[in-house]
Formats: structure tokens, sequence, C-alpha cells
């Protein structure tokens, strides 16, 4: 038993050591941009700098929309799966896996070979258009993880004694959905919603060849180009995809034992 301890400790302290000497090495170097002494001149430089406000705040525009549009999107078809179409469960469980199959860059050179400038529906002609097909190709990255937290969620409720509970009561379609349904799978939609932040905000293929000002093309530039700034954004980057698994953690707690909603 004590060995057993040891072995499992010393497997941690192993995993530990392999994780955060790398980030602590990174840290360190972040801070050396004034020669002789340590300094956040590189944090400075890079929360100064106008590119990085615009290719971050691009990210997070659009990572607020691909959650917003892609829960829309998954919350629904997950109730009808489950109340009516029981039978088609594997089909879309099958087609929302496609994307951890296909390449992102599968994805979208074929949006482009479909809405490029001389096709039918030519949305790479325009600036709006080509944030659309963006838009479009986030929320492919991010429907295996949101399809999976919410039928997850949708899992631990009775549907269909929830629909039928709330049409005894006159509600419609939409006040179901609305005021029973999205409420008890909240936790699924957060988890959801944190995942498709960190993709959103990390994503580099499908905006280096849309040519959209987005975060990750800015971190691949900076990088190519800088010494000391590449670093500091990596912990940057660093925290806001913990704090997101922080968020993660404290919703699933909180909303673990949360009773239906009828």
């Amino acid at each position: 038993m004590k060995m057993q301890k040891f072995f499992a400790w010393l497997a941690i302290a192993i995993g530990s050591f392999y994780f955060l000497v790398p980030l602590i090495a990174t840290f360190e170097f972040s801070l050396r941009m004034r020669r002789g002494e340590y300094s956040f001149d590189a944090y400075r430089t890079v929360f100064s700098d106008d590119a990085f406000r615009d290719s971050f705040g691009f990210s997070l525009l659009m990572a607020v929309l691909t959650i917003i549009f892609i829960t829309l999107l998954i919350v629904p078809t997950a109730y009808w799966v489950r109340l009516r179409l029981p039978q088609v469960r594997p089909v879309v469980e099958f087609i929302t896996m496609l994307p951890l199959v296909v390449p992102a860059i599968v994805i979208i050179f074929g949006y482009l070979r479909l809405y490029n400038s001389s096709s039918f529906l030519p949305l790479t002609a325009t600036t709006s258009g080509t944030n659309i097909l963006f838009l479009l190709g986030l929320m492919m990255l991010s429907l295996p993880y949101t399809y999976r937290s919410i039928d997850a969620a949708m899992s631990t409720i009775d549907v269909r004694t929830l629909t039928e509970a709330a049409q005894s009561l006159g509600a419609g379609w939409a006040t179901i959905l609305f005021r029973c349904i999205f409420p008890n799978v909240l936790s699924g939609i957060l988890s959801g919603a944190f995942i498709t932040f960190a993709i959103v905000i990390g994503e580099f293929t499908i905006p280096s060849l849309l040519n959209r000002p987005a975060f990750g093309p800015y971190l691949q530039l900076i990088g190519a180009n800088k010494a000391y700034e590449p670093p500091a954004l990596a912990i940057i980057a660093f925290a806001m995809t913990w704090a997101s698994i922080a968020l993660l953690n404290l919703v699933a707690r909180f909303t673990k034992h949360m009773p239906a909603k009828a």
C-alpha cells in the first residue's frame, strides 16, 4: 500500500515537473526584456499594441457569436432528437463528431471552394460575408464539444415529462424550450461555451486562410518577429485557458445538484 502511494506521488511529481518547468521558464524569459533585471515591459508592450487589442477584440466578438449561435442550434436539435427522433441519435452523434476527424484546413478549403467570389454564394467577396464564413467555421469546430456537453446535461433530466407537464399548462414550443429546457441544461451550455471560447481564441488555421484579424494569426505573427513578446502572449493565452477551465469547474460544482425546473 505504501509503495502504491509512493509511485502515485512520484507520478504526480514527474507530471508536475514536466508541466510546470517549461511554463516557469517561459514566464521567466518573458521578464528579461530589460537588460540586467526583471520587468513586465514585454507585457506592457503587448497590452499597448493596437494590433493586440484589435485581434483579441475581434476573436472575443466571434467567440460570443459562436457560443450564441451554436447553442441556439444544438439545444433544440438535441431536445427534438431525444423527444421525437431517438432512432436517429447515432446518426446525429456521428455527424457532430466529423469535425474531430476532418482537419480544419480541409473544412476551410471546402468553404473557399464553395463560397469564393465566383461561386453561386460569393461570401468571400465582402468582409461581412467572410466574417459569416469564419463564424460558420468556428461553429463547425466547436460542434463536437458543444453537442456532447449539452446532450450529457440533457440526459440528466426527463425531457418527455417536462414537455408533457408544460404542454398540460398550455405552454407552446418556444416557451418549453426557453423556460423549461434551457434552464435545465445550463451547465452543459456553459461547459460548451467555455470550451468554445478557448477554441476560438486559439484558432489559427481558419482565420489565417480567410485573412481575418483574429488572435491566433496575431500570435503567430508576433512569434515570428519578436523575442520577448511571444512568451508574454503565451502566458496570457495560458492564463485565459485556465481561467476558462476554472470557471467550468465552478459551474459544474454549483449546478451539479440543481433540481429540474418545470
